[in-house]
């Protein structure tokens, strides 16, 4: 008889560990599982979790269309730079020619040529073909003074030129102003084709005070 107290109390804890177990269990399944793959602590700086674990995004600001703009005129600029700097570099080794207007020329047949000066070929070549009733020649249109161009005045019979004055007659013989010495004549001969060919590049003139050109056999032609 005295030890029934003592079974029924084992029997009072077996039962209270039962409900004990039976409620861990419940309280276990209530909160949430930790996965087992998930990362435990701080992340180390340098690695993939380390900006999430700082409250800072893992990627930038999306790229605005303003900012593409910006990087392509950037980028234009450089390119644009480098080719002036290369085609600048490229032309240092290439020879540097001068186009000058040729020296040698053909002016048509002596029959084209009325009497009087003619100023055909005055822009492309800068001369005038002078006819004399005997002669054909070629002025060379550049002033003795400063070497301007002059003019031709039909209603004065003259060369006049617009720099300071100076004034020439029909033959290119100056007169008046400050010109030293008469226009020269470039070298005339007639072609096998029979056309008259010019040569500036082999130049009359008369000096003040020396011999006269303008007479010898290439400085014109007999008509």
């Amino acid at each position: 008889m005295p030890r029934e107290p003592m079974v029924e109390s084992k029997e009072t804890e077996a039962k209270t560990e039962v409900r004990s177990k039976a409620r861990s269990d419940e309280e276990g399944e209530s909160l949430p599982r930790r996965d087992p793959s998930s990362y435990v602590g701080t992340p180390a700086l340098g690695t993939s979790r380390a900006a999430p674990a700082a409250g800072i995004a893992s990627t930038g600001p999306a790229t605005s269309i303003l900012d593409r703009r910006r990087r392509r005129f950037v980028w234009s600029c450089v390119v644009a730079f480098l080719s002036a700097w290369f085609i600048a570099f490229f032309r240092f080794f290439l020879p540097r020619v001068l186009f000058e207007p040729a020296t040698v020329f053909k002016i048509g047949y002596p029959a084209d040529y009325a009497l009087g000066i003619d100023e055909k070929w005055l822009q492309k070549y800068r001369i005038w073909v002078d006819r004399a009733p005997d002669r054909l020649f070629v002025i060379y249109a550049r002033c003795t003074h400063l070497g301007r161009t002059p003019d031709w005045k039909p209603a004065e019979n003259k060369f006049k030129c617009p720099c300071h004055g100076s004034g020439y007659d029909s033959e290119g013989i100056n007169f008046e102003g400050p010109a030293p010495r008469p226009m020269d004549r470039a070298r005339i001969d007639l072609g096998p084709d029979g056309q008259i060919v010019v040569n500036v590049g082999r130049l009359y003139s008369w000096p003040k005070g020396q011999r006269d050109q303008f007479n010898d056999a290439a400085a014109y032609l007999s008509v």
